[in-house]
């Protein structure tokens, strides 16, 4: 290679490298990372109690390394060549499938009377459901995006192949109990149709379906009865003989306590007391209710709807059917998944035991979130100005 070509691949590799960081969306960055960051405050608050006599910056620690690599798992997934990625999107549905089976072996654990997990050396744990929900968003959108001709909306079998792959993972995760995962992974099926442009028969069809399975569900008994009395709870807050209920009324009370400005880090009754369960993942957001208030929990939903308004934005601006419909997929996921934590922790939803998107502990669901976030800068960068 001669110096002028030399000079030239040099100049167009730092040309490449100002144009990624140029054409990212840095509202939606920074609001995630704001999220990510401060939310360490209040993991490390919800369980140095647990831990006072070990180390009660264990949870803490573990938090901020989940962030930074979920960090760099976003860079990774946004700076992928968009035809990579869209390649690729079969291999990473079979390891997401591949996953999920592994939680049937020995290798799996239950927690929470859900067996969604699979133990891994050095006592870490990992929730395969959370990557499906990524799988499940590039090979639909795969499968959707195939038009062909001078076709405006996907062929009836397209869209038949799309729910029959998008019902695997589905009614594994089912098998596992973990109903809210179940919730957001349909969410994001309903979405995902509706924006390819499927006729509208398929919407209504999936929407009366997933309702009339429900019903059947519930009255054949294939709904254990804590996830009956999790579903329920939030209709009757005031049974004192329900361990969900009772859980819902103490995240009130811990929220309500609050009141505006909260009552300071580290001062929270209800969190220093233990009374809300596992306040560092699932309720994590009665810690912020509580510790600093009405203005911290408006905050936190604000940061929470900068990140959506920005995904909305990035898929209505996507030339491609197949980057508007990844967007548009995620934006789905990280939506619902921020309303049922959010409302179920104020008693409007059900308690199903799902986290809040980049700020709850826990490793699986913080690398899901960030790489949810960097498929959206991806679909961003591969958008022509």
């Amino acid at each position: 290679m001669s110096a002028a070509d030399s000079q030239r691949f040099i100049g167009a590799r730092q040309q490449e490298r100002q144009s990624y960081w140029r054409r990212l969306d840095w509202w939606l960055l920074i609001a995630a990372l704001f999220l990510s960051l401060g939310s360490s405050v209040f993991v490390w608050s919800a369980s140095r109690s647990d831990l006072a006599g070990d180390d009660p910056q264990y949870f803490l620690n573990r938090h901020i390394v989940n962030i930074v690599i979920g960090l760099v798992l976003a860079f990774i997934i946004s700076r992928l060549d968009y035809r990579l990625l869209r390649a690729y999107s079969p291999v990473l549905y079979g390891l997401a499938i591949f996953g999920i089976l592994l939680v049937y072996t020995p290798l799996g654990a239950t927690i929470a009377g859900a067996r969604a997990w699979i133990t891994l050396p050095g006592g870490f744990t990992m929730q395969p459901s959370e990557f499906a929900k990524v799988a499940i968003v590039l090979i639909l959108a795969v499968v959707l995006a195939e038009k062909r001709d001078a076709e405006t909306e996907p062929r009836d079998r397209d869209v038949a192949l799309a729910l029959l792959l998008a019902a695997i993972p589905i009614g594994l995760v089912l098998l596992q109990n973990d109903t809210g995962t179940v919730l957001i992974m349909c969410t994001i099926v309903v979405t995902m149709v509706a924006v390819s442009g499927a006729r509208t028969r398929w919407v209504a069809g999936l929407l009366v379906g997933g309702a009339t399975a429900a019903v059947v569900a519930w009255q054949l008994g294939f709904v254990k009865d804590y996830q009956i009395a999790r579903l329920t709870s939030f209709v009757n807050p005031d049974d004192a003989a329900s361990t969900a209920a009772y859980n819902a009324t103490q995240a009130r009370i811990a929220i309500g306590g609050g009141e505006l400005w909260g009552r300071g880090l580290f001062q929270g009754p209800q969190t220093q007391g233990n009374f809300v369960p596992v306040n560092e993942s699932d309720f994590i957001f009665t810690v912020i209710g509580e510790e600093v208030g009405f203005v911290g929990a408006a905050l936190t939903i604000l940061l929470l709807s900068i990140v959506l308004w920005r995904g909305m934005r990035v898929a209505l601006g996507a030339q491609e059917l197949y980057g508007r419909l990844v967007a548009a997929g995620v934006v789905a996921w990280l939506a619902f998944q921020t309303f049922e934590n959010v409302g179920m922790n104020l008693g409007i939803m059900p308690i199903t035991g799902v986290p809040l998107p980049f700020v709850s502990y826990g490793g699986t669901s913080m690398f899901a979130s960030w790489i949810a976030l960097g498929l959206i800068e991806n679909v961003r960068i591969h958008t022509k100005s």
